[in-house]
């Protein structure tokens, strides 16, 4: 060898600090389901029948308009044998726990109705979701949208209403429920994220709950959650601000392009200026494990407009999920009808073509594509994806990749 041994080794050596700052900020993507979707309900209208009134009302919907497989062929736009395979997957899933991540929103859904009543409001919303634990319905993950820190007013409401909250949910239920998680809402700058941090080590400290249970997903609707005043990308900061309680970022449609002075017929998913934040939370996020929600869309599937707003939904949320975002805001009950018609037909459709490609990965050969590692490790994650949310069966799965759960879900965390 003509490099002396040592003075390459010291070279080497240097690069251990950058190994472990990689595995610390970016850990990859841990064991948890993602949910498809996050439901916000105002605070003043949650009681105990909120959940299944969401799936009865989506339900009756369903039954109504779209009774057989062709009516969901001929209003999507589906080919016949994927409506023939969805049709039931949405009845059966809107028949069972159709809302997967429910956000009781103290936020503008809410407004300030004044101490006396976000109070009563925070306690009684406690109570029911105790309800909810009690009875075994609650979602698989659920939380609050506290207000704002956009003033002193709003920063002091918000951590009165958390605390008022905590203090009656650990009075009735007795322990942090699993999946419990906040959304905060237009962020600006770093120390909002550094005090609300501060904020809930104090609360874990004086509740009694373990160190870091309280975590939090950081609602991107400003553009300077996007980019700072001094010009650098601020979600990085923000995701190391959080040290370690960052779960999400959830794109904001309204705010965001508001903020970047679209007028309202332009304030809509599919503009140009929410594909820029998307994509900066895209790579911001990459290799974290933290979950990428997309925002809404105010254009609902009611009366009139019911076949319309189904359309225009169905077709948003393809386009999210074409751009990696498996996750978005849902303010209807009528919409879960088209996230789940969107979920499983995309990944029904693009199932074939990619389980050819990745039995042929697994087999050594023989495809008409040579797949790296890489891409091969992203399809068995579709796949697990399609498993958890229900679009096909393990069953489906194994004849179509040879592959069985077990085999997909190691191949996709490798």
């Amino acid at each position: 060898m003509s490099l002396d041994a040592e003075q390459v080794r010291r070279r080497l050596d240097r690069l251990t600090s950058v190994d472990e700052d990689m595995a610390r900020r970016y850990p990859g993507a841990g064991g948890a389901r993602q949910p498809v979707h996050t439901c916000y309900a105002p605070a003043s209208a949650v009681d105990g029948g909120t959940l299944r009134g969401w799936a009865d009302r989506a339900l009756a919907a369903f039954d109504e308009r779209l009774p057989e497989p062709d009516s969901l062929s001929y209003l999507l736009g589906m080919d016949a044998p994927v409506a023939e395979a969805v049709h039931p997957r949405i009845r059966q899933k809107l028949a069972g726990p159709a809302v997967e991540d429910l956000r009781i929103d103290f936020e503008d859904g809410y407004g300030v109705p004044g101490d006396e009543t976000e109070d009563a409001d925070a306690e009684r919303t406690a109570d029911v979701v105790a309800g909810w634990l009690r009875d075994g319905v609650r979602p698989a993950s659920f939380g609050l949208r506290i207000k704002s820190f956009d003033s002193p007013e709003l920063r002091a409401r918000s951590v009165r209403t958390l605390d008022v909250f905590l203090t009656a949910l650990l009075r009735r239920w007795g322990s942090l429920p699993a999946g419990f998680v906040l959304t905060f809402p237009k962020v600006v700058d770093v120390a909002q994220v550094e005090v609300l941090v501060e904020l809930l080590e104090l609360f874990e400290h004086q509740l009694g709950l373990a160190a870091g249970s309280l975590r939090f997903e950081i609602q991107v609707e400003t553009t300077q959650s996007i980019v700072d005043g001094s010009g650098r990308v601020a979600l990085p900061r923000f995701i190391e601000a959080g040290r370690g309680r960052v779960s999400g970022l959830h794109f904001g449609t309204y705010d965001y392009t508001a903020a970047c002075g679209l007028t309202a017929a332009h304030q809509h998913l599919a503009h140009d200026a929410c594909d820029f934040a998307r994509h900066v939370m895209q790579v911001s996020a990459a290799g974290t494990g933290i979950f990428l929600s997309d925002g809404s869309t105010n254009v609902l599937p009611v009366g009139g407009q019911m076949d319309h707003g189904w359309r225009n939904h169905y077709e948003l949320v393809r386009r999210s999920l074409a751009h990696g975002f498996y996750q978005g805001w849902d303010l209807h009950p009528a919409q879960l009808v088209s996230r789940y018609a969107a979920v499983f037909a995309a990944f029904r459709e693009s199932a074939p073509a990619q389980a050819e490609r990745l039995a042929a990965y697994v087999g050594a050969g023989g495809g008409a594509v040579l797949d790296e590692p890489a891409t091969a490790r992203a399809m068995a994650g579709a796949f697990v994806r399609a498993l958890d949310n229900g679009a096909i069966d393990a069953t489906e799965a194994q004849l179509m990749t040879t592959l069985d759960e077990p085999g997909l879900r190691e191949l996709a965390r490798l």
